[in-house]
């Protein structure tokens, strides 16, 4: 599944018990980091059965289900003995024009570039031509979480909060006071509403490629075991860790290249997708008068078919509340 990665979902399963397979057919398919593989047979004969189901979790060496094989047709050792054969007899046309055998019939190889994989699953492509978007942008001031960074600094040295984690803290706290934003769309378009609620992080990882990692029951967490928890799961989820995604929001950022803000796309589950930008200084109010204050912009998009415009707004300005006066949290149970 590729270099690191140790684990997918199932997505899809394309047959079933009892149907008829040929050698290659497409049986089911796996997702790893946004990019959807499929799992072709290496036997004809007739479909068994799943040792899975999708949105299951796979590991590498998974046994994910059985085929009734037809005896001596697609062999394993018979067809590599005649791709051996196949090499040795057939002829390639070298540079010079000469071929590499005896007869006059050779013709060039084609060497076709390998496929390269689109940016976005056909999955998720799939997800997104269902859903009705609307995105709004609004400033909050920085003040408060540049100096809990830096109490928590002097408290906890290297091993100090993230702004990241203090930023993810502060919208559960504000999805608790608004339900639109604890539900998900499932593939049927029913919309269900969960407690405990779960809370998504994209993560870049090589290959410009994007994974989700998942804080589960982040409303549930006191403060040292939401941070924990964010910072395993997103390691995890750099080293090849794939989670069914059932988080309500997302929380996207390019901080690290000076993106001040953008318009994210918003996935099925999803309701919403909250990009964070980096933090800039700006002219902001005060009272009647106007200064220039640290602010980072809050960008969330959502799907308008679980939550209308007021109610996003009422959403992402309380997570700016919960930003410009965020402290860090006592270590007391929730």
């Amino acid at each position: 599944m590729g270099e690191g990665i140790r684990a997918a979902k199932v997505v899809s399963l394309l047959k079933q018990p009892g149907d008829k397979i040929e050698l290659d057919d497409q049986l089911c398919e796996l997702e790893t980091d946004k990019a959807v593989y499929p799992v072709e047979s290496s036997f004809a004969g007739v479909m068994g059965e799943w040792k899975t189901k999708v949105e299951d979790n796979v590991e590498i060496g998974q046994e994910l289900g059985t085929i009734l094989a037809e005896p001596g047709t697609n062999d394993a050792e018979d067809w590599a003995e005649e791709m051996e054969t196949a090499a040795e007899t057939s002829p390639v046309q070298q540079p010079n024009g000469a071929a590499n055998s005896p007869t006059h019939h050779s013709s060039p190889v084609t060497r076709h570039s390998p496929s390269i994989s689109p940016a976005l699953s056909p999955t998720i492509t799939r997800r997104l031509s269902r859903v009705v978007p609307a995105n709004l942008q609004i400033d909050a001031r920085w003040d408060a979480i540049r100096a809990a960074r830096a109490d928590a600094k002097k408290s906890d040295g290297k091993n100090a909060a993230s702004p990241s984690v203090m930023i993810a803290w502060s919208v559960v706290r504000a999805m608790e006071k608004h339900a639109s934003f604890r539900r998900i769309m499932l593939d049927d378009d029913q919309i269900i509403e969960n407690d405990p609620f779960d809370l998504g992080i994209a993560v870049a990882i090589e290959g410009d490629r994007l994974a989700t990692a998942v804080v589960t029951h982040a409303n549930t967490r006191d403060w040292p075991d939401f941070v924990k928890r964010y910072n395993d799961t997103v390691e995890e989820t750099r080293t090849g860790r794939v989670d069914a995604v059932n988080a309500p929001i997302v929380i996207s950022s390019l901080g690290a290249f000076g993106v001040r803000a953008a318009a994210p796309i918003v996935v099925p589950p999803s309701v919403g997708t909250l990009f964070i930008g980096s933090a800039h200084f700006d002219t902001v109010s005060s009272g009647k008068k106007k200064e220039t204050a640290e602010v980072v912009t809050l960008s969330l998009t959502f799907d308008h078919r679980i939550v209308n415009g007021a109610g996003a707004a009422s959403f992402v300005h309380d997570i700016k509340q919960q930003i410009e006066a965020f402290q860090i949290p006592a270590a007391t149970p929730r």
